[in-house]
């Protein structure tokens, strides 16, 4: 029962991964420029994101354009969709997998599959986390960077936005889940390993009966 609630706990930890994961990848909001203008009134908040630019006026409009070219943005964004893209696939697929090797569910069958199923899902939530945490990272160190640049105008200069922290914290969600799901798993090996089943001995001697009885013949 104690594993079934440690697995529950990480199976709740990896919806939050997920859904946090799929949100920062929708989010316009990457990176953030506030351009206060001349006055109130041209006020204007620029977000940027990996599939479209918006602009919020002190207005109240809101605007945005999609990206089309992929080949038209810079490094950082193309692995950035891509490694985001492949974080949400590989979470969907650890909450499939889990999903069966789970002790709190009936499906998988016998114990042993669906100790790895359990131990697949986990790898797929690592494997997701890293794929979520890089990029984000990366993301990061460019706009640091941008913004430290001397040479860069300060219109142009932008600060991390909050799908970058919703990203990183939701990559690391999806980590922690997985290391309890494989950790789970691999205790129940052990244990199997440390206790095998012991099988009763098998009598080698004779019944004294039977050789009573056969030189009993003999005499």
């Amino acid at each position: 029962m104690a594993s079934a609630g440690v697995q529950l706990l990480a199976f709740a930890l990896a919806l939050s991964g997920v859904s946090g994961v799929l949100a920062a990848t929708l989010l316009p909001n990457w990176k953030v420029n506030v351009d206060a203008g001349s006055n109130i009134i041209t006020a204007i908040e620029r977000l940027e994101g990996l599939w479209m630019d918006c602009a919020w006026y002190s207005t109240g409009m809101f605007s945005c354009t999609l990206k089309y070219s992929v080949l038209a943005l810079p490094s950082h964004e193309q692995a950035a969709r891509a490694a985001m893209i492949l974080a949400c696939i590989l979470s969907a697929v650890g909450i499939c997998t889990s999903t069966v090797g789970m002790e709190c569910t009936r499906l998988g069958g016998d114990p042993e599959t669906k100790r790895h199923a359990c131990f697949a899902g986990g790898v797929c939530f690592l494997s997701a986390g890293t794929s979520g945490l890089i990029p984000t990272v990366w993301y990061t160190k460019e706009i640091i960077a941008n913004f430290l640049d001397s040479t860069v105008p300060q219109s142009n200069k932008h600060e991390p936005g909050g799908a970058v922290y919703l990203g990183i914290i939701s990559a690391m969600l999806l980590v922690i889940s997985g290391m309890i799901f494989c950790t789970s798993c691999l205790k129940k090996n052990s244990g199997a390993l440390l206790h095998p089943c012991k099988q009763p001995p098998v009598s080698t001697t004779q019944p004294e009966d039977s050789s009573a009885y056969s030189l009993k013949d003999y005499v």
